[in-house]
């Protein structure tokens, strides 16, 4: 069974999943990442894959993109570091989250046969077309039991909505606000309003909140509207300052505290 399915079986609701872009803030700092993560009792993890022009995201990870970039991140060398990470024994589910143009140049074929290889779960590509995904990324994601997550925000159609739901696997990555990636305060109550029409939905998949948690009352309120909440920016932010994976976890967790 995927990973990603088996963790939403075990797990219904509270679920904390964290995002750092490979090859920041050094290059061979990934594994060292991922395994820290697991040691900490996160339930899963993305991996951005550094992009020049990573336009759903934010002056922090736009930055950390660029930083990793220039220490020489590739996607083939990501694969090749995440095939060494589950060599050590790293069990808990993968994702990797980029933009079209690198897959797209690796061929969809041998993107989703490598994720496979490397024993990668899932993917995030926010540029994506849902109608290339539906004829020419499905077809092949399935053969290789990779799930490919899509992104829902408050401006997408109920209908489309549910054709996403229909039409994927794994969970929907529930985006908190049309804006870009960033950390925020608090959810304001076109927020709420929008948590509350999809919750009404009933919809099949499970659905992580993502984009601006970096406090208590942000990630109770995602995790009280979804099975759980996604970190990315705050913690990009901690990995910057700290250099020290242990010492940015730590640095998280106490935040979401307060």
């Amino acid at each position: 069974m995927n990973r990603i399915d088996k963790i939403f079986q075990e797990k219904k609701s509270g679920l904390l999943s964290l995002y750092f872009c490979a090859g920041h803030p050094t290059l061979e700092s990934t594994g060292e990442i991922i395994r820290t993560i697991e040691k900490n009792g996160i339930d899963f993890i993305e991996v951005g894959i550094p992009f020049s022009d990573p336009m759903a995201d934010g002056p922090v990870i736009q930055d950390a993109a660029t930083k990793a970039l220039r220490n020489g991140m590739t996607l083939r060398k990501l694969f090749t570091q995440i095939t060494s990470v589950r060599k050590e024994g790293v069990k808990l589910p993968l994702i990797l989250m980029g933009y079209m143009n690198p897959i797209y140049q690796m061929g969809y074929e041998t993107f989703f046969r490598t994720c496979k290889e490397a024993d990668v779960d899932g993917v995030i590509i926010p540029d994506l077309p849902f109608r290339d995904y539906m004829e020419e990324v499905k077809p092949i994601a399935d053969k290789y039991d990779v799930r490919v997550i899509m992104l829902i925000t408050p401006e997408t159609s109920e209908e489309r909505i549910r054709f996403i739901d229909e039409n994927t696997d794994g969970f929907i990555y529930m985006v908190s606000s049309a804006a870009t990636t960033g950390a925020q305060k608090e959810f304001d109550q076109a927020k709420q309003a929008y948590f509350n029409k999809v919750n009404r939905m009933g919809l099949k998949h499970p659905r992580m909140i993502g984009f601006g948690i970096s406090n208590r009352q942000t990630l109770e309120s995602a995790q009280a509207n979804a099975a759980g909440a996604i970190i990315g920016s705050k913690f990009v932010t901690l990995l910057d300052e700290l250099k020290d994976p242990q010492q940015a976890v730590n640095a998280l967790l106490e935040a979401l505290k307060a």
